[in-house]
């Protein structure tokens, strides 16, 4: 068992006919609120949504917490098999994670609140194993979402997979990706500048549009990845606007 954190915006309440594009988030239990954080420090979205009134659900689940590498949160959201210095050979379970999401998790969003469950207002986003997560999302189920946000993707990961998988989707013209990734964590992992401006090269022959940024100073925690909100929710939103919600 494992918990989801709903949000419903303001409006929600206020308003009984009106329905709502959905963002999935991975990681729900860093999403919202600090007590549940595993460092201490949430995204603080909550905040972010109630200041700007954005008219938004949000569905974020918590992750697998377990402290073995094969059964927790790195094999649940590695889209591939690979092999980790000091950890070993690691079984990729996102798929698994992925077709949870979509075929079972979306689905009771959609039943239970007054969703807008379409393509075109169904987004996705998360960080690090998160954020390679979310690629690999819109990317495979482009049916399904039609942007998604990237923040720190751990895209250093099984180079070669990843760069295939880009190659081999199948998209729609309109498919957004916002990506991101902080100066202060290029050395983390080994040619990690020229990995990341590959994916992005990648993503954009495939005509995918795309906002790229290296964030000055930025570092691989919670704390930073707040301050991208707006940046990616920006992206997320734009062309779509208040007047994309609809009556039910």
């Amino acid at each position: 068992m494992r918990y989801a954190y709903i949000y419903l915006p303001e409006s929600y309440f206020l308003d009984s006919k009106t329905r709502y594009p959905v963002l999935y988030m991975f990681d729900g239990h860093n999403v919202f609120f600090d007590e549940d954080a595993t460092y201490g420090k949430s995204w603080g979205m909550k905040e972010y949504m109630d200041e700007t009134k954005t008219p938004m659900i949000i569905a974020a689940v918590e992750c697998n917490h377990s402290p073995d590498p094969g059964q927790g949160r790195i094999s649940e959201y590695s889209p591939f098999d690979f092999r980790e210095r000091g950890i070993g050979e690691i079984h990729g379970r996102g798929k698994a994670t992925m077709e949870w999401m979509v075929n079972t998790f979306k689905p009771r969003i959609d039943k239970k609140y007054r969703t807008l469950p379409g393509r075109k207002n169904t987004f996705i986003a998360g960080s690090s194993m998160g954020g390679l997560m979310s690629l690999y999302a819109v990317l495979e189920y482009n049916r399904v979402f039609s942007r998604a946000a990237a923040l720190s993707p751990s895209v250093w990961l099984a180079r070669r997979r990843i760069e295939q998988m880009i190659q081999g989707a199948r998209l729609n013209s309109d498919t957004v990706v916002y990506m991101d990734y902080g100066s202060g964590e290029l050395s983390n992992h080994s040619n990690m500048l020229h990995q990341y401006a590959n994916i992005t090269s990648l993503l954009m022959e495939k005509k995918v549009l795309v906002e790229s940024r290296i964030i000055p100073g930025g570092t691989h925690c919670e704390a930073s990845w707040e301050r991208q909100i707006p940046f990616f929710m920006g992206t997320l939103l734009y062309g779509w606007g208040p007047a994309g919600r609809r009556k039910a």
